[in-house]
């Protein structure tokens, strides 16, 4: 019975003849790749049993072939070359079957990967992914009206249908096949979605470990819970296309939270906030709100990851102008759209963050003052968040609350916001007063803006504003009062002036109206006196014939009309 066997394995072969002289009753194969199931199908090939080769085997029979020797050296058509000539005739042929058989490898490590088993497939699987990309591009192509080819673009793209297939590798496999397919030129967005696509299915079967209430592991260990997802985290985040906009930014954030509460590394980490901060402007609210995952005593949120991030940000002129490493597909250096936006996005964030209880000062201070001061176009939001700061922690100091208000340029409130500061007992003295001084000042440019000397009066004020010069004749409490009361009788005159504007106008469209009624008739007794007129002094009255006199007075008449 055992003749088959020692015909066809070199291997098989050698071991009976080391040990011909004794008596051998079993041979042990312990290093047998894909174990007993593989030495079943060799054995099964060498004895003529009939079975097909499939992908659920094909990598099994490569590697117990190459492992009993069974070649073409100890006979024809042998297992190795029957596998080997499947492998690359039929599965390298198709998508679909590399990633299977590429799946079944992950058993047979180191032998697969010395076999090339594994290189093969994945060139297969980014050989024809791309071949599809180009398929499906040139499917959507067409001729404009003017007789142009042109990709449509609303048209649906099929050429990605492999995302969903790639899925089921295990992450060192999936690796090699996304870079394979990086060289190949895949598209950078085709690329994003199939990452995405991998880290949303790890995510639904592991759904606790990503909850606000999860608690992050720590010095996570192989075989540990916690470190194949940490894995996955940190080679997804290595695998993130240079171009800005291959993935959402929602899925930034997500990477970004998991690594943190699943301890990545900190060039993971770092690398997650950097592409973050290259297009903060298209975040949310939402995505700025991740949890603090350290000890208790600690900020709900991470404040500290955050103000990294905009750091970045604002750091973007300097470190893009200087010729960045981080190649982009994406817009430009921040404008100042893309500023005004993350501005109003960090005020609303302040305002989230400001009813921690154990938010320092420190922290809120460092976040609002991060962004330059002509990213503002208003300061109402950041009013708002520092009004909620104060509430939330009344046992600030005079000094402390004064910091605070400094972070605000009290001439960009609009005139909401600076009712509500004017009368708002939270704020420090000194920024109330600065507030009624702009507020006096635009009541006295909306009743004096023509004249030339209120308008350097209001220059000088204004700096003295800017400088928080008060008046050094009056204390505070006095300026207070008396400003209160300059105010007043600003905004008393000033409605003396509208209401005077209105019944002008009133009056201006009454006799506009009354105009236009009795202009027609006027203009007839006008008519009808001229004509009386011109009969009385004709010179024709009572005389048949013209003389000198009624000559000059015909000529004087003339010059009357």
């Amino acid at each position: 019975m055992q003749f088959p066997l020692v015909s066809r394995s070199g291997r098989i072969r050698k071991l009976i003849a080391e040990h011909r002289d004794a008596d051998i009753a079993r041979i042990e194969l312990l290093t047998l790749p894909g174990g007993a199931d593989s030495f079943e199908l060799a054995a099964k090939f060498c004895y003529g049993v009939n079975f097909e080769i499939t992908t659920a085997n094909v990598a099994q029979l490569c590697c117990v072939s190459d492992y009993l020797e069974m070649t073409e050296e100890y006979a024809n058509e042998n297992l190795a070359s029957r596998s080997e000539a499947y492998l690359d005739g039929v599965v390298c042929k198709s998508l679909e079957m590399s990633v299977e058989v590429l799946q079944q490898c992950e058993g047979l490590f180191p032998l697969a990967d010395e076999l090339n088993i594994v290189g093969r497939c994945t060139d297969a699987i980014a050989s024809k992914a791309c071949a599809e990309q180009i398929a499906s591009s040139f499917s959507r192509l067409e001729y404009s009206s003017s007789g142009r080819l042109h990709m449509n673009k609303q048209a649906k793209c099929n050429g990605d249908w492999w995302i969903e297939d790639l899925s089921v590798l295990r992450i060192d496999l999936y690796q090699r096949v996304i870079e394979a397919m990086k060289c190949r030129g895949v598209h950078p967005e085709s690329i994003g979605a199939s990452l995405v696509n991998y880290a949303e299915k790890l995510f639904k079967r592991k759904p606790t470990l990503w909850t606000a209430t999860s608690r992050p592991r720590v010095g996570l260990m192989p075989g540990s819970v916690g470190f194949e997802e940490k894995t996955v985290v940190e080679t997804i985040a290595s695998l993130l296309p240079a171009e800005k906009v291959a993935v959402p930014m929602s899925f930034l954030f997500g990477l970004l939270r998991s690594a943190v509460m699943l301890d990545c590394t900190m060039s993971c980490r770092l690398n997650l906030e950097r592409r973050i901060g290259s297009q903060l402007e298209m975040a949310t609210l939402d995505d700025l709100l991740i949890p603090s995952f350290q000890h208790a005593g600690d900020t709900l949120f991470d404040v500290d990851t955050i103000h990294r991030i905009l750091v970045i940000f604002s750091q973007q002129d300097e470190s893009e102008d200087g010729g960045s490493g981080y190649d982009s597909d994406g817009p430009n250096p921040p404008s100042q759209t893309a500023l005004v936006k993350v501005a109003k996005l960090v005020d609303n964030y302040l305002a989230e963050i400001a009813p921690d209880a154990n938010l320092k000062l420190a922290k809120f201070v460092v976040i609002a003052d991060t962004l330059p001061g002509y990213a503002r176009t208003t300061d109402d939001g950041l009013y708002r968040a520092v009004d909620i700061y104060l509430k939330a922690h009344q046992g600030l100091s005079d000094l402390e609350r004064k910091r605070l208000c400094k972070l605000i340029d009290f001439q960009k409130l609009s005139e909401e916001a600076s009712a509500h500061a004017a009368q708002n007992e939270r704020l420090p003295l000194q920024a109330i007063v600065q507030v009624l001084y702009i507020e006096q000042l635009r009541l006295r440019n909306a009743l004096c803006c023509s004249f030339s000397e209120d308008n350097q009066k209001t220059a000088y004020q204004s700096r003295r504003i800017s400088n928080g010069a008060l008046s050094a004749a009056m204390s505070p409490r006095d300026n207070y009062a008396s400003l209160r009361r300059e105010n007043r009788e600003l905004k008393l005159e000033l409605a003396r002036m509208r209401v005077r504007i209105n019944d002008l106008e009133k009056g201006h469209a009454c006799m506009k109206q009354d105009l236009e009624k009795s202009s027609s008739k006027k203009l007839m007794n006008s008519m009808k006196k001229f004509g009386k007129l011109f009969i009385s002094h004709s010179p024709f009255r009572g005389s048949s014939s013209p003389s000198k006199h009624s000559m000059v007075t015909d000529s004087k008449v003339t010059g009357r009309i």
